[in-house]
């Protein structure tokens, strides 16, 4: 038996070169669709791969080209481990045509719906474990090595890359690089837009910043209250409860001086009512807290004893983008006894990595008021926009 593969554009192009070198009694072993590019590279050019056999003594030679269609009855089916099909001239032909008609036109809408459903399924079903990877055509490896570089969860990675791979197959494998980045941001957008991210607006008198030491809370609310004064012509005040480092209240002092606001210093509970009543009459009145090991248990029970939460009182939680993201995790959970309004990330030109941001937006459906890059006050302050932080993460902090 004579036994020989062949790769053809389609499948009419694979039943012309059987009947034309194995001739009518040539059977079909085997079939399956080749993709260029590698792995899902069949978004690039589809061809297919078939073996095909005969037997030398029963072989007739190739088909000539007939004039008539004369009708037959189907040849019968040789069983094989891979069930063969005899090749019978009108039956295939027949079936020729129909995948020829399918490539001509473009394959179904039904086909490809199916076709991104599968993929889709196939990269969510992929190990979510850190580490693992999978490949992609050339232009979108490079998208998926930016996002698992930038840290972003397992999930939405998977998520990501699910929709990247709809758009490029709609787009027949031929975006230009400047599209698929356009695209990421299009993504990227559209997660922290589904978590309620919106513009900030102090709702409340009382802005209380928390959170762990070395992250920025001094520096941030000067300049968050500098840009409150000079923008939007609010009359502000300080208090600091920040009483655990005595530099710490010299370095808010500093800033009330070069602000020309007022200052009060609370040790307690009762201080804090004090210096809030004294204030009332002000627009905004930000409120400094210590800087403690975020792990100390005790640290949220201190400032419920320092702070009256229940009075006119808005609290966003302070992070800093050098963290690891299991850290910002913990912080958020040991915080979770206070109520946040919404999260304020500093540091981030000291870092460049910002998958973070989206993912802590993501997993807890918070908002996100300002993003820090710097230590100048109140210039390295911004506010928090999806597009921002798409672009960010795309093209880098500029």
């Amino acid at each position: 038996m004579k036994v020989k593969k062949y790769a053809a554009s389609s499948m009419t192009e694979a039943m012309k070169q059987i009947r034309a070198e194995l001739g009518n009694e040539a059977v079909i072993l085997s079939s399956k669709p080749i993709f260029s590019g590698g792995f899902l590279g069949f978004f690039r050019k589809r061809s297919i791969e078939v073996v095909a056999a005969v037997d030398p003594q029963s072989a007739s030679g190739p088909v000539p080209v007939r004039k008539e269609k004369q009708r037959r009855q189907p040849a019968a089916m040789a069983q094989t481990k891979n069930e063969t099909v005899r090749v019978n001239a009108d039956d295939n032909a027949n079936q020729a045509a129909q995948i020829s008609k399918d490539d001509q036109a473009g394959k179904s809408s039904e086909d490809i719906l199916k076709q991104i459903a599968d993929v889709k399924d196939m990269i969510k079903g992929l190990n979510a474990n850190a580490g693992i990877q999978t490949t992609y055509p050339a232009p979108l490896q490079e998208i998926y090595k930016l996002l698992v570089t930038q840290e972003f969860e397992p999930q939405l990675v998977q998520e990501m890359m699910a929709n990247l791979l709809e758009k490029w197959f709609a787009d027949k494998g031929q975006p230009a690089d400047s599209t698929l980045r356009e695209w990421l941001k299009d993504e990227i957008a559209a997660i922290l837009t589904r978590s309620s991210i919106q513009e900030t607006k102090f709702e409340k008198k009382y802005v209380s910043f928390v959170g762990p030491t070395g992250v920025g809370k001094t520096t941030t609310l000067a300049k968050i209250a500098a840009d409150s004064m000079l923008k939007q012509h609010k009359k502000v005040a300080f208090i600091t409860t920040d009483t655990y480092r005595i530099a710490a209240i010299d370095q808010l002092q500093t800033y009330a001086k070069i602000l020309n606001v007022p200052i009060e210093v609370a040790y307690n509970l009762e201080d804090f009512k004090k210096a809030a009543d004294r204030f009332a009459h002000y627009d905004l009145v930000f409120i400094d807290t210590a800087g403690r090991n975020f792990r100390d248990q005790k640290y949220v029970a201190e400032l419920q004893k320092i702070i009256d939460f229940d009075k006119d009182l808005e609290t966003y939680l302070v992070l800093s983008l050098t963290s690891k993201q299991k850290d910002m995790n913990e912080i958020y959970s040991q915080f979770s006894g206070v109520r946040i309004k919404q999260l304020i990330f500093t540091k981030a030109d000291e870092t460049s990595t910002y998958g973070a941001i989206v993912n802590l937006i993501n997993s807890y459906k918070i908002g996100a008021a300002f993003i820090t890059d710097g230590q100048n006050v109140p210039d390295d302050l911004k506010q928090i926009e999806p597009r921002i932080i798409a672009n960010m993460i795309v093209e880098g902090l500029q």
